[in-house]
């Protein structure tokens, strides 16, 4: 129990950090695209209520990887090009998680080359941020990682969508309907797993150590 306990208090907050952002940013560049449907229902905000899905959380704190959040509502309609306009918009999400593991790595190093993770005096206080933005890198990783899978609901699909010529494109979109049953047959038989895993590994081990 001491175990879950520590483990929901350190991956509490870099969840709700990636989760609110990755959505907001959704919703931030349909808005610049010409569709105010999130900010009108009060989407483009820094409120992690506002985004979290239950059983997407849940799914963070069993895999500390991967989930997902409450999609932002997007009107393709109000985009010049909707197509185009929605692979912009999905684009979105993982490159702010990106830019989040980012973030985190450098705060990571610098924790580690100032030497006050070894402190006595501050080193209660040190360590569960030093675990925190650890645990920021591979959860923003993850997200990204995950949601660039061409499955829909995720916004891989739709960036695919994006690049599809067409009639390819509207091939693709029969699958919609079936694509979240997909997606959690895919997580239930760990292929989901075995195809990220190494991809999320290099990359974490990338930023939090520099190695190839």
């Amino acid at each position: 129990m001491e175990s879950v306990i520590r483990d929901i208090a350190i991956l509490l907050v870099p969840i709700l950090l990636a989760v609110t952002f990755h959505e907001m940013a959704h919703g931030w560049v349909a808005d610049k695209l010409g569709d105010p449907t999130a900010r009108l229902l009060g989407r483009i905000t820094l409120n992690p209520i506002k985004h979290l899905d239950p059983i997407g959380t849940l799914v963070f704190f069993l895999t500390h990887m991967i989930g997902w959040a409450r999609p932002v509502p997007v009107n393709p309609l109000h985009f010049k090009d909707p197509v185009k306009g929605m692979m912009w918009v999905a684009i979105a999400g993982p490159v702010t998680n990106l830019f989040l593991a980012a973030v985190s790595a450098i705060i990571f190093r610098i924790i580690l080359v100032s030497g006050l993770l070894f402190d006595p005096s501050i080193s209660f206080i040190m360590k569960p941020i030093y675990m925190m933005v650890q645990a920021s890198v591979i959860i923003n990783i993850g997200l990204a990682v995950f949601n660039i899978l061409p499955i829909p609901p995720l916004d891989g699909s739709k960036i695919l969508m994006g690049l599809l010529s067409r009639e390819q494109a509207e091939v693709f979109a029969r699958i919609e309907p079936y694509g979240f049953l997909i997606l959690i047959l895919l997580i239930m038989t760990d292929i989901v797993s075995a195809i990220l895993s190494p991809i999320i590994g290099f990359s974490v081990g990338l930023l939090l150590e520099g190695r190839f």
